[in-house]
């Protein structure tokens, strides 16, 4: 049998010690994470129940429940979605595959990587001023989620730009040599191949918009609304409404006579949420890179 030398066994040794700082790092990270999370179960237990999810505040929002700010919440993040998405990813598509590399575009590389940087009350004076106070929308859920798209569309044209880069460029010398267009050759080929990096930017970009406070907090997102118990369609574009990440901040700053758990059940349904969406983001990209065909 085949004895290991001196030399394979030291790097066999560094090889575990790596292998250990390496997962004691990762238990650093993970640790807190589920250590939070089960602090906010605990504190929270009381107040979470599906009623808590279904109902509206009750007595000067000290009981009930948070159906409104989480319909609020669907909402503000499905409309930005339908605007930073579509917008983010054909301008990603240009620039990677129709746009010369001159000074122009890598000015635009330059400004999109340092607007994704951006502080986010930077971007709620910004919606401030051009859409509710220029564009005349007023404060409202259509506001609001402008504001949000135009934070994140930053974010989804850079890692747009990478799944697109990442797809060989044989593939494309391939299409073209058999006689497809360039659109025909982006459509048919690249767009399919580079659609799991693409997903998992838009879907990350969902769970960063569901917990920002302060773009809605100055665009659309106000202290209460009157809503029905699980009614979901409660609000019009045009119209103010509740959202988690205001409400949670309203609970802890705004509001006498709330019970902890009613704070700590709605950060938890909130912080639930946002790792929920990020899961599906884990799952739905390691299905499609399943199916890709290198």
């Amino acid at each position: 049998m085949f004895e290991a030398g001196p030399e394979v066994r030291r790097k066999l040794g560094h090889e575990r010690i790596a292998h250990l700082v390496l997962a004691a790092v990762t238990m650093c990270i993970v640790l807190p994470l589920f250590a939070i999370l089960a602090y906010l179960v605990v504190k929270g237990w009381p107040s979470l129940s599906l009623a808590f999810l279904l109902e509206p505040p009750r007595e000067m929002q000290t009981q009930g429940g948070i159906w409104p700010a989480l319909i609020g919440t669907v909402y503000l993040v499905g409309v930005s979605l339908a605007v930073a998405a579509p917008v983010g990813v054909l301008a990603a598509v240009y620039l990677n595959e129709y746009a010369r590399d001159t000074w122009f575009t890598r000015l635009i590389h330059v400004a999109v990587i340092n607007l994704a940087g951006v502080p986010s009350i930077v971007h709620a004076l910004f919606g401030l001023g051009a859409f509710v106070l220029a564009a005349g929308l007023g404060q409202s859920i259509l506001a609001a989620s402008l504001t949000l798209a135009v934070m994140t569309l930053p974010v989804i044209i850079a890692s747009t730009r990478e799944a697109l880069a990442a797809v060989p460029r044989s593939f494309r010398e391939a299409c073209w040599n058999v006689g497809a267009t360039r659109w025909q050759t982006i459509r048919v080929v690249v767009l399919p191949n580079a659609i799991s990096g693409i997903l998992t930017g838009v879907i990350l970009q969902v769970s960063r918009t569901a917990g920002e406070t302060a773009p809605i907090l100055f665009t659309g997102a106000v202290m209460y609304k009157a809503v029905d118990r699980g009614d979901v369609f409660p609000y019009r574009l045009t119209e103010s409404a509740m959202a988690l990440a205001t409400h949670l901040y309203n609970l802890a700053t705004q509001i006498n006579g709330a019970p902890d758990s009613l704070q700590f059940a709605t950060a938890t349904v909130l912080v639930g949420a946002v790792l929920l969406i990020n899961s599906t983001a884990v799952v739905v990209r390691a299905v499609l890179r399943s199916r890709r065909k290198w």
